[in-house]
């Protein structure tokens, strides 16, 4: 009887020792964000990749990468830690590329077929600003065509 008793101390704290690992890393507060977009009037067909850039520059203490990939249809939401739970407030410029994703490789690859026009952060006017509550960015408009160039 006495060893039941001590197997019934010992092992709860034994127990509780094997089941905790690391804390996980502290996490910034998030906003959902989410919207719609379309290329020239239409939806996209195929995924385009979206990318929130912090108008700040970088957090170095807590620094995140927020982003997402819009379906055929051109819905999305923008992820930071997990699919679809939002971004840290704060104002951005938002960044989007649309090339040919290869399923084989589950990359994607080619030419951008928004010509450039909105893949670098410091040319793109998109923004967005974060703040204390969920944001529905609606449609986004965006576009192939350019405008020409006179030499």
């Amino acid at each position: 009887m006495n060893r039941a008793l001590w197997l019934l101390s010992v092992v709860p704290c034994l127990l509780s020792f094997t089941g905790c690992g690391e804390s996980p890393p502290p996490r910034k507060e998030l906003q959902k964000v989410s919207g719609t977009i379309v290329i020239d009037g239409r939806p996209p067909g195929s995924a385009v990749q979206i990318q929130f850039h912090n108008l700040a520059g970088m957090d170095n203490s807590m620094p995140t990468l927020s982003h997402g990939v819009a379906d055929l249809l051109g819905n999305f939401e923008i992820s930071t830690y997990e699919s679809g739970d939002g971004v840290p407030p704060g104002d951005y410029v938002v960044t989007f590329t649309w090339k040919a994703f290869n399923a084989f490789s589950n990359s994607f690859g080619g030419p951008d077929q928004l010509n450039g026009r909105y893949e670098d952060k410091d040319k793109s006017t998109i923004k967005v600003t974060v703040g204390s509550e969920p944001v529905d960015l609606g449609t986004i408009e965006l576009t192939t065509k350019g405008e020409e160039k006179s030499e």
